[in-house]
């Protein structure tokens, strides 16, 4: 099978676990969650990261969700395969509070590590701390760090609304939040910025611009793919990682008509 000019440059995996969440952000932009729902399997899950590393050279991956860790063995068998195949960067973002049982998230920390996560994103900010108390999330990663190895990274993963630098008060107090874990001695990341669409429309539309057209930075070129997100209920590229070989949506893949030329 000759390579898909659309997808040829696809370097990077992500898989939304799951929609279920341990909080009920007002910036999400994927709306209401329940704390229970559907979930990527990880089985088959693995199965697309192998087929995928197959035919491409895939430089990273990401699982997050929802709350991925609510599903933490289909998030490390995804993580296992990718150290496997020699994907370099293999990232999770939690909001850390999955369990309230100190063992089971000690067990859990150990068995991300076992698995080649490399680099733990916190998401840590005004709007999870509304909902998720910060006590758990320092608890998490105080875990993670006591039973880390050399190679590992714990960052906290911000959400800023309408920019870092933005004055308002959510931005004040995730600054607070940030100089918490800067206590701890956990970084920073450069985070992400709030994009107006479910329930950030729906909460915090006066921080936006009625007149403005926003779009959202995630989205991918339709012509030339670089990165590609499975859905909880395995969909990708158009078919679905249950029934096709992730090799075969990878190379069979056709941009939607509407942006043909």
């Amino acid at each position: 099978m000759e390579t898909n000019p659309y997808t040829q440059n696809l370097n990077r995996l992500e898989f939304m676990m799951t929609l279920a969440c341990t909080g009920r952000c007002k910036h999400c932009s994927e709306g209401d969650h329940s704390s229970h729902g559907e979930h990527i399997d990880g089985d088959a899950a693995a199965r697309a990261v192998r087929s995928a590393a197959g035919i491409r050279k895939i430089e990273s991956l990401m699982t997050f969700g929802g709350e991925p860790l609510l599903y933490p063995d289909a998030v490390c068998k995804i993580h296992a395969a990718a150290r496997d195949c020699g994907i370099p960067k293999r990232q999770l973002i939690t909001n850390g509070y999955f369990t309230k049982d100190f063992q089971k998230m000690r067990d859990t920390a150990a068995e991300l590590i076992r698995s080649g996560v490399t680099d733990i994103l916190l998401s840590a900010d005004a709007f999870h701390q509304e909902t998720i108390p910060l006590s758990a999330v320092r608890s998490f990663a105080e875990t993670v760090k006591s039973v880390k190895y050399k190679g590992i990274t714990i960052r906290v993963h911000p959400a800023w609304l309408v920019s870092e630098a933005a004055e308002n008060p959510y931005n004040a107090k995730t600054r607070e939040i940030i100089g918490v874990f800067a206590g701890m001695g956990i970084e920073a990341s450069e985070g992400n910025i709030i994009f107006p669409d479910g329930n950030a429309l729906k909460y915090l539309k006066e921080y936006f611009d009625p007149n403005e057209k926003y779009e959202s930075p995630y989205t991918e070129d339709p012509k030339d793919i670089r990165a590609v997100c499975v859905s909880p209920d395995g969909s990708v590229l158009g078919g679905n990682i249950y029934n096709t070989e992730m090799s075969e949506l990878i190379e069979g893949y056709l941009p939607p008509a509407a942006h043909e030329v």
